[in-house]
């Protein structure tokens, strides 16, 4: 018998439970279900409820035991979450209700516990405002409460610690996050009273409350992670705990009920450490690993500032294993994202690791639009400030170059989704600052998207990016920036674009529409010169997965075959590990920078386990971009985009 009930949540008015099946019964089921269609599930989330009594397990939903016996639990429709389910146990059987649905196309809903386990909040938020409603666990009557209604601009998030709310607003000078007390019974705006604002050019990234403190996860100017903590029965009283320099990503855990203890457990790490769990115990100031802490000594990471365009200064984060005079000639990859108000991500990547110690810089971006410097870091590079991301991150290469870091022959980009905006812009722009460039899921068509009010995500993204039907200004700002419709007769860095078939939050169209531009500007180049006998043309690879993952595949099976084809020219791996390890990069950009084969512009398309078929839209799409499914004759080099069955035809 499993131990106790496991409850599988799918669609709101679905719960399955599996408590009571013997594994007999089990057995038995298999075998009938043999004779029908499999269906396969992914489960995203697992929660016990907080006496043990009861597992619940999510598909495509987020949930929070409020009980022992009741559960709270959204669902996801086209990419978004909009309604609030609750599961009742507590009669023996299973009964659903509706508890909240938000009508605003914009809002994304998501339901949370606090870490005393006494309040679950309903968190409605946009792009730019936010709205909470509240649900006292320890009264009978679990009915929603609103904290403060909506309003332009105003984002709130809500904690809570002996009967009053600890509310992290952005109330504070320059619109940017403060810590705000009020009573659980009078929670509205009118009632909030300031316990805490950061010093000017700290960025406030995460708020916990631990026992009788509030802890604050910050940046420094320099992008530098800091721990600040507030006692809330002395809130002048705040102190500021540094964390080791290597620290570029901090993951805290939420506390369980069998962990109650006034200490607040986190892991650490950048994209070339191994996470380290750190705890901290606000009470004594303490601040401690858990386990032996890696000796970060063989890896320095170096904070520089590159002065844009307007005079701004944006932070670089830079990971070497040589001394930094001596990184002249080390081929560097650059990384950038600036959409969102998101920060970089920087976690513990074990190929990045790999690249350092094969003599590889490797560089971070944050540049603005990103979250790195609090809320107003974002809104400088929102709407019609969108080209100074791309300033940015045109000024974060020339500082790197003229303080000896690398040189552009030497130097790749890489970049995901909205991040491929400003990556996609500078090599219209600037092609020769790069001699290669990486983009998966790469949102080229900013454009088009944004004037199509029937793809998922147009009318939330318009915050944003802007609206170019309503307001001719976002027009023609997108229009001076757009990747896709940029794009001119040039010479461009080799590239490798990795779309996913069904992305809805990239689709596919917009992808082989920049592909399609980009081919034609590389032929019309080399067509009006044909004498550029000392100039290289491009390798442009289009690398089609199956599956609809805007971050890659979600099984293990695909993510390995979409490893494998990146790491085509590697010896053949002993096992799934080595595999993981040796990620494109490594070879990608050595294939990049060292091909001497002739200049041509290559589409793959792959279907895991078949060739390309032509039966659907897109694959009609592909053959037409593609005008030939032949590999290149060397006598005719100007032969530009062809198709391939086999990634191994491209190598």
């Amino acid at each position: 018998m499993i131990p106790f009930p496991l409850l599988i949540v799918g669609e709101p008015e679905q719960v399955l439970n599996l408590g009571q099946v013997s594994r007999g019964d089990e057995r038995t089921e298999i075998q009938n279900e043999e004779k029908k269609l499999r269906v396969q599930w992914t489960i995203q989330r697992i929660r016990l409820s907080p006496q043990e009594k009861h597992l619940a397990v999510t598909l495509k939903s987020n949930h929070k035991w409020a009980t022992d016996d009741v559960l709270f639990y959204t669902t996801l429709e086209s990419l978004r979450c909009s309604k609030v389910f609750c599961l009742d146990l507590t009669s023996g059987g299973s009964r659903i209700t509706s508890v909240y649905e938000e009508t605003l196309p914009d809002v994304f809903v998501e339901v949370a516990l606090s870490r005393d386990q006494q309040i679950l909040s309903i968190n409605c938020n946009s792009r730019t405002s936010s709205e909470v409603l509240l649900i006292d666990t320890t009264k009978s009557n679990l009915e929603p409460f609103l904290v403060q209604p909506r309003q332009p601009d105003l984002l709130y998030h809500v904690e809570h610690w002996r009967r009053w709310l600890i509310i992290l607003a952005n109330t504070g000078p320059g619109q940017e996050y403060q810590v705000v007390q009020a009573p659980l019974s009078e929670p509205h705006m009118l009632s909030w009273v300031s316990l805490f604002s950061p010093n000017p050019g700290t960025a406030v990234k995460d708020m916990d409350v631990v026992g009788d403190h509030c802890v604050l996860v910050a940046r420094t100017r320099a992008s530098e992670l800091v721990l600040i903590v507030v006692p809330l029965t002395h809130p002048k009283e705040a102190y500021t705990l540094q964390l080791p320099s290597w620290a570029c990503a901090i993951e805290t855990k939420k506390a369980a009920l069998a962990d109650q203890r006034n200490v607040l457990e986190f892991l650490i790490s950048s994209p070339v450490h191994p996470p380290v769990s750190y705890c901290l115990y606000p009470e004594d100031r303490l601040l401690s690993p858990r386990t032996g802490v890696e000796n970060p000594s063989n890896y320095t990471t170096t904070r520089l500032q590159a002065c844009s365009q307007d005079g701004t200064l944006v932070p670089v984060t830079l990971l070497h294993e040589v001394p930094l005079e001596s990184l002249r000639q080390a081929p560097m990859l650059v990384h950038v994202y600036g959409a969102y108000g998101r920060d970089l991500n920087m976690e513990f990547c074990p190929e990045k690791r790999l690249l350092l110690e094969k003599g590889w810089a490797l560089a971070y971006c944050h540049i603005r639009g990103g979250g790195e410097q609090g809320l107003s870091w974002q809104r400088q590079a929102r709407m019609e400030g969108k080209p100074k991301a791309v300033e940015d991150l045109q000024a974060c290469l020339q500082h790197l170059f003229s303080s000896g870091v690398s040189s552009p022959s030497l130097t790749a980009l890489t970049a995901c989704s909205a991040g491929a905006v400003p990556a996609g812009a500078l090599c219209n722009r600037h092609p020769h600052m790069i001699r290669a460039i990486a983009l998966q899921a790469p949102f080229l068509d900013v454009l088009g998207t944004m004037e199509d009010p029937s793809l998922l995500l147009t009318l939330e993204d318009r915050e944003e990016w802007g609206d170019p039907v309503g307001n001719p200004k976002h027009k023609l700002s997108i229009t001076s920036y757009c990747p896709l419709h940029n794009i001119t007769p040039q010479n461009y860095p080799s590239m490798l674009l990795t779309a996913y078939r069904s992305d809805a939050r990239v689709p596919l169209a917009g992808v082989l529409r920049y592909t399609e531009q980009l081919k034609k500007a590389i032929r019309t180049h080399f067509t009006m010169n044909p004498h550029s006998e000392c100039e290289k043309a491009p390798n442009i690879v289009l690398n089609i997965q199956p599956g609809a993952n805007h971050f890659g595949p979600s099984d293990f099976e695909l993510m390995l075959e979409e490893v494998k084809i990146k790491n085509k020219n590697l010896p053949q791996h002993r096992n799934k590990s080595e595999i993981c390890l040796m990620s494109f990069c490594f070879v990608l950009f050595f294939f990049f920078l060292h091909y001497t084969g002739s200049p041509q512009t290559s589409i793959s398309a792959h279907r895991a386990g078949s060739g390309p078929s032509t039966g659907s839209t897109q694959e009609e799409e592909i053959l037409r971009l593609s005008g030939s499914r032949k590999k290149p004759s060397n006598k005719n080099p100007n032969s530009y985009c062809y198709i391939y069955n086999n990634y191994d035809d491209l190598l």
